[in-house]
């Protein structure tokens, strides 16, 4: 008895036509400056670089547009109207990349940083994340200026320099300064989710997954400290023994799985869109939850948005093969489940290690799952016509983002935050992000910058 939702696309607006082979060409003109991460070993020159590629190739946006540039390196662009009394929007998105892993650069079908057009792709690091998202809305506002539109709400655009790294330095002070400026936008967009393929078994439709809250983050430091000394007279139990013995517990004591926030929003829009049996199944979770939850636990993806993840990433400890290390640390990354918290996780290891000689501190790296934006008001609504409006066939769906995006830092200057880039996303690209062979179909290229164009002049008519 589960109905899927009626989605009215609304009228198609009539968009500029944008000529494919330039569009690509400026894709691959953005990724052969090698913008990586200043913090990971980036050139800042790179960031000055890009910026005059772009300028160079969106002429109208870089005359009509007010930049500021943002802690040295941020861009933010001001398309302002004439007259409104709307909230503005902002459409964000990063410059940075992450770099390639040394040694893996003859893996690449082209090299890394070519920007190389073969195949009907654009090949190169930034292709998926997140130089699409740039010229994919540079190219958008390029073409509308061009046919003579004029918005009737100013729209911000945020490009950051360091989001694969935190975005401290970025979107943390874009958004700042969008705040000195006293704007409060009507929403903003992101990077996030995307239109996914083979998203379940017995869904044969793709699903434009739209972000509308993200997990939080604590990185937690485990140290043990012993008496260190000669290995040829150890004690019972090491400083790696008993810090290994924590993280083996802590390993084996996952916190506990929900079916909450966004991942219940989730599961609610995707259950019409099954066959009976499973359908019947994710109707009645006030009877089968418990069943539900566990299936999803067996596999990673899933079991990511139902639990904060434990992942133990780094470990150091040791100095000689006949010394008996003197302290023993470790890294555990948690990706926090919305309704959790950096608190509540501390509190959840403590438990689990249950070891005074452990001690357990938090670095910079922890923050509070996101708030989640709303899906019953007009931005929500926009955003899915969009998607409709270019992918007909899709099922728009609210999700959780396990990632950490640059999107958390807007949460002051807009009421309601989504992510979403607009490409399809199947099984065999989802290696590609931060990995070998990153690559964009020219087609997609072009249905990404339809998305932007609809959704600007839906929501600035």
């Amino acid at each position: 008895m589960v109905e899927p939702p009626v989605v009215d696309p609304g009228r198609a607006p009539e968009l500029p036509t944008v000529a494919t082979n330039r569009l690509a060409a400026d894709l691959a003109a953005a990724i052969a400056v090698p913008t990586v991460s200043i913090e990971s070993g980036g050139d800042p020159a790179s960031f000055a670089e890009l910026r005059r590629v772009l300028a160079e190739r969106f002429p109208l946006v870089h005359r009509t547009l007010e930049l500021e540039l943002v802690g040295e390196h941020a861009m933010l662009l001001h398309w302002r109207a004439p007259a409104s009394t709307w909230a503005p929007i902002i459409l964000a998105a990063h410059l940075d990349v992450v770099p390639v892993e040394p040694g893996t650069e003859a893996s690449w079908t082209q090299p890394p940083f070519s920007g190389a057009l073969a195949d009907d792709h654009v090949w190169g690091r930034g292709a998926l994340d997140d130089k699409l998202g740039v010229v994919g809305v540079l190219t958008a506002v390029e073409s509308l200026l061009a046919s003579g539109f004029v918005p009737s709400r100013d729209i911000w655009l945020a490009f950051g320099h360091d989001e694969e790294v935190g975005g401290h330095e970025g979107a943390a002070k874009l958004a700042q300064r969008l705040a000195e400026l006293g704007v409060k936008a009507e929403f903003l967009l992101d990077e996030g989710g995307a239109v996914v393929h083979g998203m379940l078994p017995g869904i044969s439709r793709p699903v434009a997954l739209v972000g509308i809250a993200e997990k939080g983050v604590a990185t937690l430091e485990l140290e043990v400290v012993g008496e260190g000394g000669h290995s040829s007279m150890p004690p019972r139990r090491s400083a790696i023994g008993r810090l290994g013995r924590a993280l083996e517990r802590l390993e084996s004591r996952p916190m506990p799985s929900a079916l909450r926030g966004p991942t219940k929003m989730m599961i609610e829009r995707l259950t019409p869109e099954l066959d009976y049996g499973p359908r019947l199944v994710l109707a009645n979770m006030w009877m089968f939850g418990p069943l539900v939850r566990t299936a999803l636990a067996r596999q990673p993806p899933s079991d990511a948005v139902i639990r904060t993840t434990t992942a133990v990433t780094m470990f150091d400890a040791g100095v000689a093969h006949n010394v008996l290390a003197a302290r023993a640390r470790a890294t555990v990354n948690f990706r926090i489940l919305p309704g959790d918290t950096v608190e509540s996780v501390q509190a959840h290891v403590r438990g689990a290690i249950d070891d005074a000689a452990v001690t357990i501190r938090c670095t910079e790296d922890c923050w509070d799952p996101s708030p989640t934006s709303r899906i019953d008001v007009p931005a929500f609504t926009t955003i899915e016509q969009s998607i409709v409006q270019v992918w007909p066939e899709a099922v728009v769906s609210p999700s959780l983002v396990v990632g950490a995006t640059d999107a958390r830092h807007y949460e002051a200057v807009a009421e309601d935050v989504y992510r979403f880039l607009p490409i399809p996303m199947r099984e065999e690209d989802r290696a590609r992000l931060h990995g070998t062979d990153e690559r964009i179909a020219v087609a997609d290229l072009a249905a990404a910058v339809r998305f932007y164009q609809t959704l600007i002049v839906l929501t600035a008519s």
